[in-house]
Protein backbone atom coordinates (compact mmCIF):
# COMPACT_ATOMS: atom_id res chain seq x y z
CA UNK A 1 0.00 0.00 0.00
CA UNK A 2 3.25 1.83 0.47
CA UNK A 3 4.02 4.83 3.00
CA UNK A 4 1.41 7.40 4.14
CA UNK A 5 1.07 10.14 1.52
CA UNK A 6 2.54 13.87 2.52
CA UNK A 7 -0.44 16.28 4.39
CA UNK A 8 0.22 18.80 1.73
CA UNK A 9 -0.80 16.40 -0.75
CA UNK A 10 -3.58 14.78 0.86
CA UNK A 11 -4.75 17.21 2.70
CA UNK A 12 -4.21 20.71 0.72
CA UNK A 13 -6.24 23.13 -1.36
CA UNK A 14 -5.50 21.06 -4.36
CA UNK A 15 -5.51 17.32 -4.67
CA UNK A 16 -2.48 15.32 -6.03
CA UNK A 17 -3.23 13.00 -8.80
CA UNK A 18 -3.11 9.51 -6.15
CA UNK A 19 0.19 7.93 -7.01
CA UNK A 20 -1.02 4.26 -5.95
CA UNK A 21 -4.56 4.88 -8.22
CA UNK A 22 -2.74 1.64 -10.71
CA UNK A 23 -2.92 -0.52 -7.25
CA UNK A 24 -6.99 0.16 -7.43
CA UNK A 25 -6.95 -1.19 -10.89
CA UNK A 26 -7.84 -5.01 -10.70
CA UNK A 27 -9.89 -7.55 -12.20
CA UNK A 28 -12.63 -7.17 -9.44
CA UNK A 29 -15.92 -8.55 -9.78
CA UNK A 30 -18.72 -6.32 -11.18
CA UNK A 31 -21.62 -9.50 -10.94
CA UNK A 32 -25.42 -8.28 -11.29
CA UNK A 33 -28.61 -9.72 -10.57
CA UNK A 34 -32.04 -8.32 -11.33
CA UNK A 35 -34.73 -8.51 -8.65
CA UNK A 36 -38.40 -6.79 -8.59
CA UNK A 37 -39.46 -5.09 -11.68
CA UNK A 38 -36.62 -5.97 -13.65
CA UNK A 39 -34.22 -3.72 -11.23
CA UNK A 40 -30.48 -4.61 -11.81
CA UNK A 41 -28.95 -4.92 -8.70
CA UNK A 42 -25.01 -4.73 -7.23
CA UNK A 43 -23.03 -5.30 -4.61
CA UNK A 44 -19.99 -4.60 -5.40
CA UNK A 45 -18.34 -3.10 -8.27
CA UNK A 46 -18.98 0.16 -10.98
CA UNK A 47 -21.62 1.25 -13.45
CA UNK A 48 -21.89 4.51 -15.08
CA UNK A 49 -23.22 6.42 -12.48
CA UNK A 50 -21.62 4.39 -9.33
CA UNK A 51 -18.40 2.96 -7.79
CA UNK A 52 -18.52 0.95 -4.55
CA UNK A 53 -16.38 -0.61 -2.93
CA UNK A 54 -15.44 -2.56 0.48
CA UNK A 55 -12.80 -3.58 2.31
CA UNK A 56 -12.27 -5.42 5.80
CA UNK A 57 -10.69 -4.46 8.73
CA UNK A 58 -8.27 -6.05 11.74
CA UNK A 59 -11.21 -6.84 13.65
CA UNK A 60 -12.21 -10.11 12.18
CA UNK A 61 -15.52 -10.57 9.74
CA UNK A 62 -16.16 -7.70 7.71
CA UNK A 63 -19.37 -6.42 8.87
CA UNK A 64 -20.24 -4.03 6.01
CA UNK A 65 -22.36 -4.31 3.45
CA UNK A 66 -23.86 -1.90 0.35
CA UNK A 67 -26.02 -2.59 -2.84
CA UNK A 68 -27.06 -0.07 -5.76
CA UNK A 69 -30.48 -0.81 -7.12
CA UNK A 70 -30.83 0.32 -10.42
CA UNK A 71 -34.52 1.00 -12.11
CA UNK A 72 -35.33 0.73 -8.66
CA UNK A 73 -39.11 -0.40 -8.48
CA UNK A 74 -39.20 -0.64 -12.01
CA UNK A 75 -38.69 2.58 -12.79
CA UNK A 76 -35.82 3.57 -15.63
CA UNK A 77 -33.37 6.02 -14.23
CA UNK A 78 -34.66 5.47 -10.80
CA UNK A 79 -31.62 4.47 -8.47
CA UNK A 80 -31.32 3.14 -4.74
CA UNK A 81 -28.14 2.93 -2.56
CA UNK A 82 -27.49 1.66 0.99
CA UNK A 83 -24.35 1.06 3.00
CA UNK A 84 -24.95 -0.70 6.47
CA UNK A 85 -22.33 -1.47 9.14
CA UNK A 86 -23.20 -4.16 11.41
CA UNK A 87 -21.90 -4.61 15.04
CA UNK A 88 -22.23 -7.12 17.81
CA UNK A 89 -21.08 -10.75 17.75
CA UNK A 90 -23.16 -11.28 14.44
CA UNK A 91 -22.99 -8.39 13.15
CA UNK A 92 -22.70 -9.65 9.92
CA UNK A 93 -25.15 -11.02 9.06
CA UNK A 94 -27.73 -8.57 10.64
CA UNK A 95 -26.50 -5.93 7.71
CA UNK A 96 -26.72 -8.28 5.08
CA UNK A 97 -30.07 -9.37 5.79
CA UNK A 98 -30.88 -5.87 6.02
CA UNK A 99 -28.92 -5.31 2.36
CA UNK A 100 -31.10 -8.40 0.51
CA UNK A 101 -34.64 -7.63 2.30
CA UNK A 102 -35.00 -3.13 2.99
CA UNK A 103 -34.46 -2.95 -1.28
CA UNK A 104 -37.53 -5.12 -1.92
CA UNK A 105 -39.62 -3.90 1.15
CA UNK A 106 -39.07 -0.18 0.07
CA UNK A 107 -39.98 -1.57 -3.38
CA UNK A 108 -42.96 -3.25 -2.73
CA UNK A 109 -44.32 -0.09 -0.59
CA UNK A 110 -43.54 2.63 -3.13
CA UNK A 111 -45.56 0.22 -6.49
CA UNK A 112 -48.73 0.24 -3.75
CA UNK A 113 -48.29 3.90 -2.92
CA UNK A 114 -47.96 4.62 -6.88
CA UNK A 115 -50.85 2.26 -7.72
CA UNK A 116 -53.16 3.77 -5.31
CA UNK A 117 -52.23 7.36 -6.99
CA UNK A 118 -52.95 6.07 -9.88
CA UNK A 119 -56.39 4.59 -8.80
CA UNK A 120 -57.30 8.66 -7.29
CA UNK A 121 -56.53 9.44 -10.75
CA UNK A 122 -58.30 7.54 -12.88
CA UNK A 123 -61.67 7.94 -10.17
CA UNK A 124 -60.88 11.74 -11.11
CA UNK A 125 -61.00 11.03 -14.95
CA UNK A 126 -64.16 11.65 -16.21
CA UNK A 127 -63.04 10.35 -19.82
CA UNK A 128 -63.13 6.46 -19.58
CA UNK A 129 -61.08 6.08 -22.35
CA UNK A 130 -58.72 8.64 -22.04
CA UNK A 131 -58.24 7.08 -18.81
CA UNK A 132 -57.59 3.63 -20.21
CA UNK A 133 -54.75 5.29 -22.38
CA UNK A 134 -53.21 6.75 -19.63
CA UNK A 135 -49.64 6.10 -19.29
CA UNK A 136 -49.19 4.90 -15.50
CA UNK A 137 -45.16 4.97 -16.26
CA UNK A 138 -45.96 9.28 -16.59
CA UNK A 139 -47.25 8.72 -13.56
CA UNK A 140 -45.82 6.69 -10.88
CA UNK A 141 -43.82 9.57 -10.03
CA UNK A 142 -46.65 11.48 -8.30
CA UNK A 143 -46.20 9.59 -4.74
CA UNK A 144 -45.88 12.65 -2.53
CA UNK A 145 -43.16 13.34 -0.20
CA UNK A 146 -44.93 12.70 2.92
CA UNK A 147 -45.84 9.10 0.56
CA UNK A 148 -42.04 9.02 1.06
CA UNK A 149 -41.54 8.99 4.75
CA UNK A 150 -44.11 7.07 5.53
CA UNK A 151 -42.57 4.27 2.64
CA UNK A 152 -39.52 4.50 4.22
CA UNK A 153 -40.47 4.37 7.80
CA UNK A 154 -42.71 1.21 7.26
CA UNK A 155 -39.96 -0.54 5.16
CA UNK A 156 -37.48 -0.26 7.98
CA UNK A 157 -40.30 -0.72 10.89
CA UNK A 158 -41.55 -3.97 9.41
CA UNK A 159 -38.19 -5.48 8.52
CA UNK A 160 -36.96 -4.99 11.88
CA UNK A 161 -40.26 -6.51 13.30
CA UNK A 162 -39.31 -9.41 11.02
CA UNK A 163 -35.56 -9.76 12.23
CA UNK A 164 -37.31 -9.94 15.76
CA UNK A 165 -38.75 -13.12 14.95
CA UNK A 166 -36.42 -14.64 12.67
CA UNK A 167 -34.64 -17.41 14.53
CA UNK A 168 -31.59 -18.35 11.72
CA UNK A 169 -30.06 -14.73 12.98
CA UNK A 170 -29.27 -14.21 16.35
CA UNK A 171 -29.87 -9.99 16.87
CA UNK A 172 -30.49 -9.74 20.75
CA UNK A 173 -27.23 -8.35 20.96
CA UNK A 174 -26.14 -7.79 17.48
CA UNK A 175 -27.78 -5.03 14.82
CA UNK A 176 -26.84 -2.81 12.22
CA UNK A 177 -26.79 0.62 10.52
CA UNK A 178 -28.54 2.60 7.13
CA UNK A 179 -28.01 5.17 5.49
CA UNK A 180 -30.16 5.03 2.03
CA UNK A 181 -30.78 7.29 -0.69
CA UNK A 182 -33.06 6.90 -4.03
CA UNK A 183 -31.96 9.46 -7.01
CA UNK A 184 -35.84 9.83 -9.02
CA UNK A 185 -35.02 12.42 -11.67
CA UNK A 186 -33.77 15.63 -9.93
CA UNK A 187 -35.05 14.62 -6.69
CA UNK A 188 -32.67 13.15 -3.86
CA UNK A 189 -34.79 11.01 -0.65
CA UNK A 190 -32.42 10.18 2.13
CA UNK A 191 -33.17 7.61 5.18
CA UNK A 192 -30.62 7.02 7.98
CA UNK A 193 -30.50 4.95 10.57
CA UNK A 194 -27.21 4.89 12.96
CA UNK A 195 -23.94 6.72 12.77
CA UNK A 196 -23.38 6.07 8.84
CA UNK A 197 -23.26 9.34 6.85
CA UNK A 198 -24.18 10.98 3.60
CA UNK A 199 -22.58 13.34 1.76
CA UNK A 200 -23.07 15.77 -0.99
CA UNK A 201 -20.16 17.40 -2.72
CA UNK A 202 -21.79 19.98 -4.48
CA UNK A 203 -20.18 23.66 -6.02
CA UNK A 204 -20.13 27.23 -4.14
CA UNK A 205 -20.37 30.72 -5.51
CA UNK A 206 -16.75 29.96 -6.70
CA UNK A 207 -17.42 26.76 -8.45
CA UNK A 208 -15.72 25.41 -5.72
CA UNK A 209 -16.60 21.94 -4.05
CA UNK A 210 -18.10 22.35 -0.77
CA UNK A 211 -19.40 19.40 0.92
CA UNK A 212 -22.85 19.06 2.61
CA UNK A 213 -23.56 16.72 5.16
CA UNK A 214 -27.13 15.42 4.09
CA UNK A 215 -27.37 13.31 7.48
CA UNK A 216 -27.11 13.20 11.00
CA UNK A 217 -24.67 10.75 12.92
CA UNK A 218 -27.45 9.44 15.48
CA UNK A 219 -25.65 9.08 18.70
CA UNK A 220 -26.89 8.64 22.21
CA UNK A 221 -25.79 12.24 23.56
CA UNK A 222 -27.72 13.89 20.50
CA UNK A 223 -30.62 15.74 23.04
CA UNK A 224 -33.81 14.61 21.67
CA UNK A 225 -31.87 11.15 20.96
CA UNK A 226 -31.25 11.47 24.53
CA UNK A 227 -34.19 12.15 25.71
CA UNK A 228 -36.00 9.81 24.54
CA UNK A 229 -33.85 7.12 25.46
CA UNK A 230 -33.45 8.62 29.37
CA UNK A 231 -37.31 8.33 28.99
CA UNK A 232 -37.77 4.58 28.26
CA UNK A 233 -34.99 4.06 31.18
CA UNK A 234 -32.43 3.43 28.94
CA UNK A 235 -29.02 4.70 30.05
CA UNK A 236 -26.47 7.01 28.66
CA UNK A 237 -22.57 7.50 29.84
CA UNK A 238 -19.30 7.22 28.62
CA UNK A 239 -16.92 5.25 30.18
CA UNK A 240 -14.27 6.30 31.85
CA UNK A 241 -11.50 5.13 29.46
CA UNK A 242 -13.29 6.65 26.81
CA UNK A 243 -14.83 9.82 27.87
CA UNK A 244 -16.30 11.24 24.48
CA UNK A 245 -17.56 8.42 23.48
CA UNK A 246 -21.33 7.91 24.76
CA UNK A 247 -23.22 5.09 24.65
CA UNK A 248 -26.71 3.42 25.95
CA UNK A 249 -26.61 0.68 28.41
CA UNK A 250 -29.24 -1.33 30.20
CA UNK A 251 -30.57 0.02 33.24
CA UNK A 252 -29.76 -2.71 35.49
CA UNK A 253 -26.28 -3.74 33.95
CA UNK A 254 -23.58 -2.11 32.22
CA UNK A 255 -24.09 -3.11 28.92
CA UNK A 256 -23.91 -3.68 25.63
CA UNK A 257 -22.93 0.34 25.58
CA UNK A 258 -24.10 0.71 21.92
CA UNK A 259 -22.47 3.44 20.59
CA UNK A 260 -25.75 4.97 18.37
CA UNK A 261 -29.46 5.60 19.20
CA UNK A 262 -30.86 3.99 16.27
CA UNK A 263 -29.91 0.50 14.47
CA UNK A 264 -32.00 -2.57 13.28
CA UNK A 265 -31.78 -5.19 15.78
CA UNK A 266 -30.09 -4.83 19.03
CA UNK A 267 -33.68 -6.40 20.61
CA UNK A 268 -31.44 -5.91 24.01
CA UNK A 269 -31.82 -2.39 23.81
CA UNK A 270 -34.96 -1.67 21.97
CA UNK A 271 -37.12 -1.46 24.88
CA UNK A 272 -34.91 1.28 26.69
CA UNK A 273 -35.01 3.76 23.84
CA UNK A 274 -32.76 2.22 21.14
CA UNK A 275 -35.66 2.62 17.86
CA UNK A 276 -35.83 1.10 14.11
CA UNK A 277 -36.87 4.65 12.90
CA UNK A 278 -35.19 6.29 10.24
CA UNK A 279 -34.58 10.24 9.94
CA UNK A 280 -36.16 10.73 6.01
CA UNK A 281 -35.32 13.56 4.26
CA UNK A 282 -35.36 15.17 0.90
CA UNK A 283 -33.39 17.35 -1.54
CA UNK A 284 -34.02 19.12 -5.13
CA UNK A 285 -31.18 18.53 -7.07
CA UNK A 286 -29.35 21.16 -9.11
CA UNK A 287 -27.02 22.19 -11.72
CA UNK A 288 -24.26 22.68 -9.34
CA UNK A 289 -24.85 18.97 -7.25
CA UNK A 290 -22.06 16.46 -8.18
CA UNK A 291 -21.83 13.38 -6.57
CA UNK A 292 -23.21 11.85 -3.32
CA UNK A 293 -20.98 9.75 -0.90
CA UNK A 294 -22.50 7.27 1.65
CA UNK A 295 -19.76 5.28 3.86
CA UNK A 296 -19.49 3.70 6.94
CA UNK A 297 -18.05 4.96 9.85
CA UNK A 298 -14.71 3.61 8.98
CA UNK A 299 -14.33 6.25 6.43
CA UNK A 300 -15.13 9.15 8.42
CA UNK A 301 -13.63 8.22 11.64
CA UNK A 302 -10.65 9.03 10.10
CA UNK A 303 -11.71 11.29 6.83
CA UNK A 304 -13.71 14.21 7.49
CA UNK A 305 -16.08 15.47 5.41
CA UNK A 306 -13.89 18.21 2.89
CA UNK A 307 -11.09 15.97 2.87
CA UNK A 308 -13.47 12.70 1.21
CA UNK A 309 -14.67 15.19 -1.65
CA UNK A 310 -11.48 16.04 -2.66
CA UNK A 311 -10.12 12.65 -2.57
CA UNK A 312 -13.50 10.81 -4.48
CA UNK A 313 -13.30 14.21 -7.14
CA UNK A 314 -9.31 13.75 -7.68
CA UNK A 315 -10.31 10.18 -9.27
CA UNK A 316 -9.55 10.22 -12.17
CA UNK A 317 -11.99 7.72 -13.08
CA UNK A 318 -15.70 7.63 -11.91
CA UNK A 319 -15.20 4.17 -11.37
CA UNK A 320 -12.45 3.81 -8.99
CA UNK A 321 -13.25 6.27 -6.94
CA UNK A 322 -14.94 4.19 -4.20
CA UNK A 323 -11.79 2.03 -4.19
CA UNK A 324 -9.85 5.21 -4.02
CA UNK A 325 -11.34 6.54 -0.98
CA UNK A 326 -11.53 3.31 0.94
CA UNK A 327 -7.59 2.60 0.54
CA UNK A 328 -7.37 6.42 1.65
CA UNK A 329 -9.19 5.92 4.81
CA UNK A 330 -7.33 2.80 5.53
CA UNK A 331 -3.93 4.53 5.07
CA UNK A 332 -4.89 7.22 7.18
CA UNK A 333 -6.07 4.97 10.27
CA UNK A 334 -2.51 3.74 9.65
CA UNK A 335 -1.09 6.99 10.18
CA UNK A 336 -3.35 8.55 12.66
CA UNK A 337 -4.12 5.87 14.96
CA UNK A 338 -1.68 2.64 14.23
CA UNK A 339 -1.97 1.52 17.56
CA UNK A 340 -5.60 1.23 17.02
CA UNK A 341 -7.61 -1.94 14.64
CA UNK A 342 -8.52 -0.49 11.07
CA UNK A 343 -11.96 -0.83 11.24
CA UNK A 344 -14.46 -2.28 8.07
CA UNK A 345 -14.86 0.27 4.99
CA UNK A 346 -17.39 0.60 2.57
CA UNK A 347 -18.32 3.30 0.16
CA UNK A 348 -20.77 3.56 -2.33
CA UNK A 349 -20.21 7.53 -4.79
CA UNK A 350 -23.57 8.00 -6.39
CA UNK A 351 -22.60 10.80 -9.53
CA UNK A 352 -24.94 13.05 -10.58
CA UNK A 353 -23.08 14.00 -13.53
CA UNK A 354 -20.90 11.63 -16.10
CA UNK A 355 -17.66 13.72 -17.08
CA UNK A 356 -14.64 11.00 -18.66
CA UNK A 357 -12.15 13.43 -16.64
CA UNK A 358 -12.48 14.62 -13.45
CA UNK A 359 -9.14 16.35 -13.30
CA UNK A 360 -10.54 20.02 -13.50
CA UNK A 361 -12.79 19.44 -10.34
CA UNK A 362 -9.67 18.69 -8.07
CA UNK A 363 -8.18 22.10 -7.97
CA UNK A 364 -11.51 24.14 -7.07
CA UNK A 365 -11.96 22.44 -4.09
CA UNK A 366 -11.78 25.47 -0.79
CA UNK A 367 -11.29 24.03 2.58
CA UNK A 368 -12.41 27.67 3.95
CA UNK A 369 -15.71 27.31 2.01
CA UNK A 370 -15.67 23.19 2.46
CA UNK A 371 -15.92 23.54 6.40
CA UNK A 372 -19.02 26.15 6.73
CA UNK A 373 -21.14 23.70 4.75
CA UNK A 374 -23.66 22.62 7.49
CA UNK A 375 -24.68 19.00 7.90
CA UNK A 376 -28.88 18.75 7.59
CA UNK A 377 -29.55 17.71 11.17
CA UNK A 378 -31.95 15.33 12.93
CA UNK A 379 -35.57 15.98 13.59
CA UNK A 380 -34.81 17.17 17.57
CA UNK A 381 -31.78 19.76 16.90
CA UNK A 382 -32.30 23.41 17.23
CA UNK A 383 -33.19 24.54 14.27
CA UNK A 384 -32.01 27.12 11.33
CA UNK A 385 -33.42 27.59 8.17
CA UNK A 386 -31.87 25.36 4.96
CA UNK A 387 -33.50 26.76 1.88
CA UNK A 388 -31.75 23.98 -0.06
CA UNK A 389 -33.49 20.90 1.83
CA UNK A 390 -36.58 20.43 3.31
CA UNK A 391 -38.07 17.05 5.25
CA UNK A 392 -40.22 14.82 3.99
CA UNK A 393 -43.47 16.17 5.86
CA UNK A 394 -43.06 19.39 4.43
CA UNK A 395 -40.95 21.20 6.91
CA UNK A 396 -37.81 22.99 6.32
CA UNK A 397 -34.89 20.58 7.25
CA UNK A 398 -32.45 21.52 10.01
CA UNK A 399 -28.82 22.22 11.03
CA UNK A 400 -27.66 22.03 14.59
CA UNK A 401 -26.61 24.89 15.67
CA UNK A 402 -24.36 23.22 18.17
CA UNK A 403 -20.93 21.62 17.35
CA UNK A 404 -22.67 18.17 18.90
CA UNK A 405 -20.14 15.18 19.13
CA UNK A 406 -22.96 13.47 16.93
CA UNK A 407 -21.46 15.09 13.72
CA UNK A 408 -17.52 14.67 14.90
CA UNK A 409 -17.35 11.48 13.13
CA UNK A 410 -14.27 11.15 15.38
CA UNK A 411 -14.83 7.85 17.77
CA UNK A 412 -12.29 5.33 16.80
CA UNK A 413 -14.55 3.00 19.48
CA UNK A 414 -16.00 -0.25 18.81
CA UNK A 415 -19.79 -0.04 18.75
CA UNK A 416 -20.60 -2.52 21.73
CA UNK A 417 -18.67 -2.78 24.50
CA UNK A 418 -20.11 -5.66 26.76
CA UNK A 419 -22.51 -8.22 26.22
CA UNK A 420 -25.31 -9.27 28.62
CA UNK A 421 -24.96 -11.76 30.91
CA UNK A 422 -29.06 -13.21 28.83
CA UNK A 423 -26.90 -13.61 25.84
CA UNK A 424 -24.99 -16.19 27.09
CA UNK A 425 -28.27 -17.93 27.37
CA UNK A 426 -29.50 -16.95 23.85
CA UNK A 427 -26.21 -18.56 22.25
CA UNK A 428 -23.89 -21.21 22.06
CA UNK A 429 -20.32 -20.83 21.86
CA UNK A 430 -20.42 -22.92 18.34
CA UNK A 431 -21.87 -19.44 16.51
CA UNK A 432 -19.68 -17.03 18.63
CA UNK A 433 -16.36 -18.70 17.36
CA UNK A 434 -14.16 -17.05 15.55
CA UNK A 435 -16.39 -13.53 15.80
CA UNK A 436 -14.68 -11.09 17.69
CA UNK A 437 -17.37 -7.59 18.89
CA UNK A 438 -17.37 -4.77 17.06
Amino acid sequence: MGTCCSHDSMYGGSVAIDMYENEYEDSEGNDITYRDGGARVRLRGFSRNVSMYSQQGKKGINQDAMTVWEDFSGEKGMIFCGVFDGHGPLGHKVSRHVRDHLPSKLSEAIRMSQLKGCKYIDSDDDDTEKSDDHDYNNNRCNISLASWECNFVKSFKELDEELSQDSSIESFCSGSTAVNVVKQGDNLMIANLGDSRAVLCTRGDQDQLVPVQLTVDLKPDIPSEAERIENCKGRIFAAAEEPDVYRIWMPDEDCPGLAMARAFGDFCLKDYGLISSPDVFYRKLTDKDEFVVLATDGVWDVLTNSEVIRIVASATKQSMAAKMLVKRAVRAWRCKYPESCVDDCAVICLFLKTRPDLNNSTSNVNPENAQQAEPVASHGCKPMKNEASESLNGKPTVVAKEEWNALDGLSRANSVLKLPRIFSKRKTSRCLEGVEVH
